[in-house]
């Protein structure tokens, strides 16, 4: 019979790191398990500025070393593994990974959302210098610059929006000829004297040595391409991608609840449908997915898990 754990995390990201800290912390014996590299998307991420206190060497890398380094201190286990089963039914929770199985008495899911990629050559080259799956994170380095937000539903226009307050001219790039947002939010883009549009159109090619340079279009009507270069002034500018994110739920699907797009639906204190298993960061339903927002889920979600344990008199 394996280790029983009081609390098992399931992803290494912020919102799993945060709870990590925070089980181990509370004499919890705490198990991370990770699938991929620590840290989840913020490790590809050139710099943070909105986290508080992240003004010196606030790369993405250095936080979550910083992250790990402590929950590692309190006593936190990590270890790399891939979850592929589980058994919930019971007060024992079983989690079933290629390498091994593991028991807890609470499960923490932390598994996170992937942006939606373009899948065009340079995309992932230039992701973090120039390519941008956050507007709250990135909005700032491109301060008087052109923009290219590349979405034609509800957030793209937000963000796109949002661009306005720091970028010169914000383009919309839809593959269609009219939007997919709400009218009222059309309506507001449409009125904004900084956004115009680049209408039946998708990204081919993104180019740039370090940092994006150029961006090839292509006419979804006529197949016609035509190449977008940068202002000499700054060498460069950016594209937002927002043609949505996909969750990291997929083996959870049916037994665990969520909302149609795939995000686990909690309360206020974490809790999913299922006694002792809890959802964090930013593969639950929520308003904002940023790292301040992850760590705060992560922590709620170890206190509430301790309280349970407890409760349960497990």
């Amino acid at each position: 019979m394996s280790k029983i754990y009081d609390l098992v995390i399931i992803g290494a990201g912020p919102a799993g790191l945060s709870a990590g800290l925070y089980g181990a912390r509370g004499k919890m014996s705490t198990l991370i398990i990770e699938k991929d590299k620590t840290g989840g998307q913020i490790v590809t991420t050139e710099e943070v500025a909105n986290y508080p206190g992240s003004i010196h060497d606030a790369s993405g890398p250095s936080l979550i070393a910083r992250m790990a380094e402590q929950a590692d201190e309190f006593g936190t286990e990590r270890i790399k593994d891939s979850i592929v089963d589980f058994d919930f039914t019971g007060k024992i929770k079983i989690l079933k990974g290629t390498k091994a199985e593991y028991q807890a008495k609470a499960v923490i899911v932390a598994t996170g959302a992937s942006p939606k990629k373009l899948d065009c050559p340079g995309e992932k080259e230039l992701t973090g210098k120039g390519v941008s799956y956050c507007a709250t994170c990135d909005a700032d380095f491109f301060q008087d610059m052109e923009v290219f937000v590349v979405g034609g539903g509800d957030s793209a226009v937000e963000e796109a929006m949002y661009l306005t307050k720091f970028a010169s001219k914000v383009t919309i790039v839809h593959r269609r000829d009219s939007l997919r947002a709400a009218k009222s939010i059309q309506d507001k883009a449409f009125a904004n004297p900084k956004i115009d549009f680049k209408w039946d159109s998708v990204i081919k090619e993104i180019k740039g040595d370090g940092i994006v340079e150029s961006v090839v279009f292509e006419n979804t009507k006529t197949g016609e391409l035509s190449e977008h270069f940068a202002d000499e002034e700054f060498g460069t500018f950016g594209i937002f991608v927002f043609t949505g994110y996909i969750p990291q739920t997929d083996i959870f699907k049916d037994k665990v609840d969520m909302n149609q797009s795939g995000y686990f639906v909690t309360n206020q204190n974490m809790e999913t449908n299922i006694p002792g298993v809890f959802a964090a960061g930013d593969c639950r339903e929520k308003v904002l997915r940023q790292v301040v927002t992850a760590t705060a889920d992560g922590a709620i979600a170890a206190i509430m898990a301790e309280k349970y344990i407890e409760h349960e008199g497990l």
